[in-house]
């Protein structure tokens, strides 16, 4: 497996020959969390989160809508109440945690701590003290009758069910494992020049997804650009918003069942995809991943309208003017950036998704953190 991309995230994969020892395929101990280290991280991502979505809450209550701040949540559909919500992922048990909220959500169970080797936290012994962790699982559970019962234990410690995790989302792990996996071999590519918006309104501009924008070159000289380039979009989903003419004319022909063979890291959807699949693994990924991986979306979402066909001047959005040789050359550098800052996220849920696999065998053992 040849991996593409930058020198850091290359570094992290490969032993520096460009090959593949996939070091997110490790065993796990479950870490054990003080309520004095977890609690923290929680309310940080959530400032954080809260920080992100502010206007976008703003404006809904106005019943207000923005072209290019509103997109993440109205087409991934990933709500800013979700996004808020704190995770520490696979491998991480929260002591303390028993009568919080989290012990309540789908896949989160009780564990009882046992086991505490002699002599473990003296200061005869320099290693932290390890614990045997037993995953709670309630008569019944994962059953059609009751799918997701109660698990919480006041005052005691709580973790991810990974066993039961897979047992009810193991396709989609890996589906998106070997996504990930595929897209990291692959090359950086940077010579679509962002032309799928421009398909998406080609010989139709009354049809238009964002029919409140204005074309920034009109109808004609909007049309006359796409026909003096080549459309070589390998994203199925951008591609199913193109028009009829401006489908006919995009030199790939990608697919749903494709993905895995067609998707590259330049693409800017498939960066902004690294969210997607972030989320739809929770709570299984730690949140301050999904929430880097949301700001990540929000950077190349920008990108993605300055080079559209629209005017958004008015919003505040200066073009990049693909149809010129300055225009592409700047989009090529900001996609390749995005590129490898979306490979090195791409690498990290990999991790997140080994840590799930290696946490899903008991008995696990749990080290304090410290």
């Amino acid at each position: 497996m040849t991996i593409a991309g930058d020198s850091a995230v290359r570094s992290r994969l490969t032993n520096g020959d460009g090959v593949s020892h996939r070091p997110y395929h490790r065993a796990v101990e479950l870490i054990r969390l003080s309520e004095n280290e977890w609690r923290p991280r929680a309310a940080a991502h959530e400032a954080r989160v809260d920080g992100l979505v502010a206007e976008h809450l703003d404006r809904r209550r106005r019943g207000e809508k923005h072209a290019v701040e509103d997109f993440l949540f109205d087409y991934y559909g990933f709500s800013p109440a979700r996004l808020r919500r704190w995770s520490p992922g696979a491998g991480v048990a929260l002591e303390g945690a028993g009568d919080d909220p989290i012990a309540g959500w789908k896949f989160m169970s009780a564990v009882d701590w046992a086991g505490r080797p002699e002599g473990s936290g003296t200061n005869g012994d320099p290693q932290p003290s390890r614990h045997t962790v037993r995953v709670s699982r309630p008569e019944g559970s994962g059953t059609n009758e009751d799918p997701q019962p109660s698990r919480r234990l006041a005052g005691g410690g709580v973790a991810l069910d990974a066993a039961a995790f897979l047992e009810a989302r193991g396709k989609a792990v890996g589906f998106v494992r070997r996504l990930l996996e595929a897209t990291l071999e692959r090359e950086i590519h940077t010579g679509c020049f962002g032309l799928h918006e421009w398909a998406m309104v080609y010989r139709e501009p009354e049809e238009r997804r964002h029919g409140g924008l204005p074309l920034r070159l009109g109808a004609a000289d909007t049309d006359a650009v796409v026909e003096a380039s080549t459309l070589r979009c390998s994203h199925f989903d951008a591609t199913r918003f193109f028009t009829g003419a401006g489908l006919a004319r995009n030199t790939l022909t990608p697919t749903r069942e494709g993905m895995v063979d067609h998707e590259q890291p330049g693409c800017l959807h498939a960066g902004m995809d690294v969210y997607r699949w972030a989320y739809k693994l929770a709570p299984a990924v730690p949140s301050e991943l999904t929430a880097d991986a949301f700001e990540l979306a929000r950077e190349i979402r920008t990108l993605d309208m300055q080079a559209s066909p629209y005017d958004l001047r008015d919003l505040g959005y200066e073009p990049v003017p693909i149809e010129t040789p300055e225009g592409r050359r700047d989009y090529a550098t900001r996609q390749r950036a995005f590129g490898e800052r979306a490979n090195a996220l791409r690498v990290r849920l990999l991790e997140a998704i080994a840590t799930v696999d290696a946490s899903a065998s008991p008995p696990l053992a749990a080290t304090p953190q410290r």
